[in-house]
């Protein structure tokens, strides 16, 4: 059996799961998420913490137990704490700043790119050279983030771009004569 399939997830105070036959939902102080359930695990919610079980004993089965218990777990953390991603943009004149449910980046183009934010996705810029991407669906964080970063990806010889806070940028050594 899948060792993250395993164990079990806990439910804080707060939290309400609901499991029907398709889909687990959870409902929170951060909002309401959902997943479709799969037929091949069994969930049990027994005294506050859900347990995943595979419906046989089939390598899908098994996986598919660990792979459940993951997204659930995300979505109740998602829904207690929330996920963030920081990026940090790096480059002379490049700067964020945040508008309601806007970004609008100067990242060295001749135009001002702008970006709506879907819902549920909070953006902040506590610095110009900043941006937090806030929300409690851990999956949706991460590809807004990514589409942010695509925008100018960091470029090897300068390190010029829109990175993660944590991302280290392999500078290249120019072509020498």
């Amino acid at each position: 059996m899948s060792r993250v399939g395993k164990m079990p997830v806990t439910i804080p105070q707060g939290v309400d799961v609901s499991i029907k036959e398709d889909q687990i939902s959870v409902k929170g102080a951060g909002g309401t998420l959902s997943v479709a359930s799969s037929a091949l695990v069994t969930v049990l919610n027994e005294g506050g913490k859900l347990t995943f079980v595979p419906a046989n004993e089939s390598r899908e089965a098994n996986a598919m137990s660990g792979t459940l218990r993951q997204l659930v777990n995300n979505m109740v953390v998602g829904v207690t704490k929330g996920f963030e991603k920081k990026l940090s943009l790096v480059g002379v004149g490049y700067k964020a700043q945040a508008q309601g449910a806007k970004l609008n980046l100067a990242v060295g183009f001749s135009h001002p790119v702008n970006i709506d934010m879907p819902a549920g996705i909070k953006v902040e810029t506590p610095a110009p050279t900043e941006i937090l991407i806030k929300g409690a669906d851990r999956q949706r964080v991460g590809q807004v983030a990514a589409e942010i970063r695509a925008i100018r990806p960091p470029e090897p010889y300068k390190g010029k771009g829109i990175r993660y806070a944590d991302e280290k940028i392999t500078i290249k050594e120019t072509k020498k004569k």
